[in-house]
C-alpha cells in the first residue's frame, strides 16, 4: 500500500491535481515516500457499481469501498479533495457523458417498475448526495485556518461589502411544523439495542416496513422528525408575497447535495410555490411530460421545449409571466438567466449564505444589479445562525478581516453522525398515517402522525464518536488556549440528548483552566461573532451539519474562502484523513477553464493538507525526511502568500498552474537551504537553481496558453492525457520536475 493516498475527484480540484500531483510525486520520491491514488469521483463511483454493463477494459474497482476499509486501520493516511455530492441533474449529466464516451451504462430509471429497474435505481441512488464523506469519515473533524493563511489575510484583507443598518436583507424560516419543532429523540437503552425497523402505518392499520435493518447500539442517540408540506407551502407563499411587497430579491438556501432526499423535495415545493399558477394551469401537460419540480426550473424548461406547436410557446410565456409578476429572483448567473430555482445544487447554503453576508447582504438580481434579499431557509434548526450574523452586521457594519479573530471548529461527524435527510432513513409519506421506529423487541421508540407528502427523517448518532468528539474538543482547547462553545440547544430534542452526554463525558478529562460553555446555535453565533469582531478567537464545537456550515461561514469572512482551511480528521483507529477544503465554487472555475484556459482554483488547501499528511507520516512511521519535507512545505506556503503568488481571477495573471510552479520553487529552495538532511539538500539544490533561473520562461509558457478555449475531453470523466496537456503546458517546468 502507498504511504499516502491522494484522491481522484471532480471538477476544478481534479483539474488542479493534473498539475500538482506530478510535483508531489517528484518531491516525495526522494524521501522514499510513495503516493497512490483512489478514484472517488462521481464518474468513477458510477462505473464501479455497474461492472455488469462494461467491458473488461472499462471496469473500475470500487475505490470508495476500499478507502472505507482503509480509514478503519492505523496505517490510513489519506488526502481527500472535494468531490461532487451529486444532485439528480448532476447524476443525469454524468451518466450521459459516460454513455457518450462509449460506456454502456443504463439510464437512470426515475419511475422504476421492474425488478431490474429497481436494482439500477438503487445503485444510482446510493451514489447521490453525500455518499463519500460518511464512508471515509471514521473520525471527528478538526478544522482551522493555518497561521500563515490567517496572517496573510490580516495583512492583505479581502474585500467586504458595506452593510447598512437600513438593509432589508433578512432570514425567513418556518419556526413551526418543521424538522426542528417536530423532532423527537431518545438515547437507546440496552433493551432496545439490536436491529430496529422503520414502519409506515396506514389509516386502515396496514403496516409497511420501509427499512428493516436499522442498527441500534446501547447509548446511541436516535432521533426522528418530519416537515409538514402543507405548512411548508403556506410559508413559501407568504414569503414570496412578502418579498414582492418589500421590493427585495427572493432566495432559497438549502443543502440538496448533503440532504439528498429531503432538500430536493423542499426545493420542488419552492419551484411549485413560485410557479403556482403555471403548475395549476398545465397540470395535465406536465404529467404527460413527466415534470418533476424537485429537478428545478431548468429541467422544466427543457421538457417544455420538447413540445410541438404552440403549446411550448404558451407554457414558456406563462413561466415568464410568473417570474415577471413575482418578486425579483436571486440569480446564479444574471447574464445567462439562471435563477436560484433552476437546479437544486446551484445554490448551496454553506457557500451561498456566507457569500451574501460578505457582500453586504446583497445578491445579484435578474437585472444584473445587487439588491437586498430575503434568505428563505425553511427549517429553523440552524437558520438563526445566519440571522444572528446578519443582524450583527446591520448593527455594527461589515467585519474587518484585518482585525478579526478566528473560529476553528471541532465537528462531530464520525460514523455518519447527524447525516440528516441523506441516507436511507428519509422518506416522503405516501399517504396519511403514522411513521414509527420499532425496536427488535417490538417497542415503538419514536412515532409521528404524518400527512401525504410530508418529509420524515431519522438519524442515529453513535455513542463512541460523541465521546471522541468531547475528547477532541478538550484537547483543542488545551493546545490552542482558546475558549470553546458547544453549539447545542437544550430546547431541541436531539441537542438535549447530546448535552446529557457532554456533561457526562467532560469530567473524564482534565478541564482545569479551560473556558467552555454550552449555547444554543443562535446565541452561540451572536457570541462568537461579537468576539471575532474584537479580534478574539473562539472554537466552535458543533454537530455535523453546523460543522459543514460554520467551516464555510467564518473562513469566508475571515480569509475570503473556505478552500484555504486546514482540515484534519484524526481517525478513531489511529490513522489520518486530511481534507483540502470546500469545492462549492468549482463549477464556475471549470467553466472559465473551458472557455479561456484559465483555472483560478486556489490549491492552498491541498498544500496545507499535504503538509499535515507528511507530518502525520513522520510521526507514525518515524520518517524524518517526511518531517523535513513538511517543514519546507510550510516555508513554501509562507513564501507563496508573502510574494502574492496565489491565483488571480483574470486571464493574463497567474492561475492555478502558476501557483503550482511557485510552490515547487519555494519548496525546492527551502529544501536546498535546510541542513538537517544532506541527501535532500544535495538533490533539491540544482532543482531549485533550475526553477529560479527559468522562472521568467516558465511563467511566460504558462500564461501563453491563456485566452482560448481548453479541451479537457469531458466534465465528469476527462481523459488523463487531455487533462495533462491542459494542466501542464510548460515544457520547461515539466523537464525540470519530470
Amino acid at each position: 500500500m502507498a504511504d499516502i493516498i491522494y484522491t481522484k475527484v471532480d471538477e476544478a480540484p481534479e483539474l488542479a491535481s493534473g498539475s500538482f500531483l506530478p510535483i508531489i510525486k517528484a518531491f516525495t520520491k526522494e524521501a522514499g515516500i510513495t503516493i497512490g491514488t483512489k478514484d472517488i469521483s462521481l464518474a468513477g463511483r458510477i462505473l464501479a457499481v455497474f461492472p455488469d454493463f462494461l467491458t473488461d477494459a472499462q471496469k473500475q474497482s470500487d475505490d470508495l469501498a476500499e478507502l472505507g476499509e482503509l480509514v478503519k486501520t492505523p496505517d490510513a493516511n489519506v488526502i481527500k479533495l472535494p468531490n461532487i455530492s451529486a444532485s439528480q441533474p448532476q447524476l443525469n449529466a454524468a451518466i450521459k457523458e459516460l454513455q457518450d464516451q462509449g460506456y454502456k451504462i443504463p439510464d437512470y430509471p426515475a419511475d422504476a417498475s421492474t425488478d431490474a429497474e429497481k436494482d439500477i435505481k438503487a445503485r444510482y441512488d446510493a451514489i447521490k448526495g453525500s455518499a463519500v464523506n460518511p464512508v471515509l469519515r471514521e473520525g471527528n473533524s478538526d478544522r482551522r485556518a493555518p497561521n500563515a493563511v490567517k496572517e496573510y489575510a490580516k495583512k492583505n484583507p479581502h474585500s467586504m461589502g458595506a452593510w447598512a443598518s437600513s438593509s432589508k436583507t433578512h432570514v425567513a424560516t418556518m419556526g413551526e411544523n418543521d424538522f426542528r419543532s417536530n423532532e423527537k429523540s431518545v438515547t437507546v437503552a440496552a433493551g432496545s439495542a439490536g436491529t430496529a425497523k422503520i414502519e409506515f402505518v396506514a389509516k386502515d392499520g396496514s403496516v409497511k416496513v420501509l427499512k428493516d435493518n436499522l442498527k441500534l447500539a446501547e447509548a446511541d442517540v436516535l432521533d426522528a422528525t418530519y416537515m409538514s408540506v402543507k405548512a411548508l407551502s403556506a410559508f413559501l407563499e407568504k414569503e414570496i408575497q412578502a418579498a414582492k411587497d418589500a421590493g427585495i430579491l427572493f432566495s432559497v438556501h438549502l443543502k440538496a447535495t448533503m440532504m439528498k432526499v429531503s432538500d430536493p423535495i423542499i426545493f420542488g415545493h419552492v419551484v411549485k410555490a413560485f410557479l403556482k399558477d403555471v403548475f395549476a394551469k398545465h397540470e395535465a401537460t406536465f404529467a404527460e411530460l413527466g415534470v418533476n419540480p424537485d429537478l428545478g426550473l431548468g429541467d422544466l424548461e427543457a421538457k417544455v421545449a420538447t413540445l410541438a406547436g404552440d403549446k411550448a410557446a404558451e407554457i414558456q410565456a406563462d413561466i415568464k409571466a410568473a417570474l415577471d409578476n413575482g418578486p425579483a429572483m436571486y440569480m446564479v448567473n444574471s447574464d445567462k438567466g439562471i435563477t436560484n430555482l433552476h437546479v437544486s445544487s446551484d445554490v448551496i447554503i454553506d457557500a451561498s449564505m456566507p457569500a451574501l453576508i460578505r457582500a453586504g447582504g446583497k445578491g445579484w438580481g435578474p437585472d444584473g444589479k445587487e439588491a437586498d434579499a430575503v434568505c428563505v431557509i425553511p427549517d429553523s434548526s440552524y437558520a438563526g445562525v445566519y440571522d444572528a450574523v446578519i443582524e450583527f452586521c446591520k448593527k455594527n457594519g461589515a467585519l474587518d478581516p484585518s482585525k478579526m479573530g478566528t473560529v476553528p471548529n471541532v465537528g462531530l461527524m464520525a460514523q455518519k453522525a447527524e447525516e440528516y435527510g441523506s441516507h436511507p432513513q428519509t422518506f416522503k409519506a405516501a399517504a396519511d398515517g403514522t411513521m414509527r421506529i420499532v425496536d427488535a423487541a417490538g417497542n415503538t421508540l419514536i412515532q409521528h402522525d404524518v400527512e401525504a407528502g410530508d418529509i420524515w427523517r431519522a438519524c442515529v448518532t453513535k455513542d463512541a464518536p460523541i465521546r471522541d468528539w468531547v475528547k477532541l474538543a478538550v484537547n483543542r482547547m488545551r493546545l490552542s488556549g482558546m475558549p470553546g462553545v458547544f453549539w447545542l440547544n437544550s430546547e431541541r430534542a436531539h441537542d438535549a440528548e447530546l448535552i446529557k452526554k457532554v456533561e457526562a463525558y467532560l469530567p473524564e478529562h482534565d478541564t482545569t483552566g479551560l473556558d467552555y460553555r454550552i449555547l444554543a446555535p443562535t446565541e452561540a453565533a451572536a457570541y462568537t461573532t461579537e468576539r471575532i469582531a474584537r479580534g478574539e478567537d473562539t472554537i466552535s464545537i458543533t454537530g455535523n451539519v453546523l460543522r459543514d456550515y460554520l467551516t464555510d461561514l467564518y473562513p469566508i469572512l475571515e480569509v475570503g474562502t473556505s478552500a484555504k482551511m486546514l482540515s484534519i480528521v484524526p481517525l478513531m483507529n489511529g490513522g489520518g484523513l486530511f481534507e483540502t477544503g470546500a469545492g462549492g465554487s468549482a463549477p464556475k472555475h471549470v467553466q472559465q477553464l473551458q472557455e479561456e484556459n484559465y483555472l483560478r482554483w486556489d490549491s492552498l488547501g491541498e498544500f496545507c493538507a499535504l503538509g499535515a499528511s507528511l507530518e502525520h507520516l513522520a510521526n507514525v512511521k518515524g520518517n524524518k525526511k517526511a518531517q523535513i519535507l513538511a517543514d519546507a512545505l510550510d516555508k513554501a506556503v509562507e513564501g507563496l502568500l508573502d510574494n502574492d503568488k496565489s491565483p488571480s481571477r483574470r486571464v493574463g495573471g497567474l492561475d492555478n498552474r502558476g501557483s503550482h510552479f511557485y510552490i515547487a520553487l519555494y519548496w525546492a529552495e527551502a529544501l536546498a537551504a535546510q541542513d538537517k538532511d544532506a541527501q535532500l539538500k544535495a538533490h533539491f539544490a540544482p532543482i531549485a537553481e533550475s526553477l529560479r533561473s527559468n522562472e521568467e520562461k516558465i511563467v511566460a509558457e504558462l500564461i501563453a496558453v491563456q485566452g482560448s478555449p481548453a479541451d479537457t475531453g469531458g466534465y465528469y470523466h476527462a481523459p488523463a492525457d487531455k487533462v495533462a496537456a491542459v494542466m501542464r503546458p510548460s515544457a520547461t517546468l515539466n523537464g525540470i520536475i519530470g
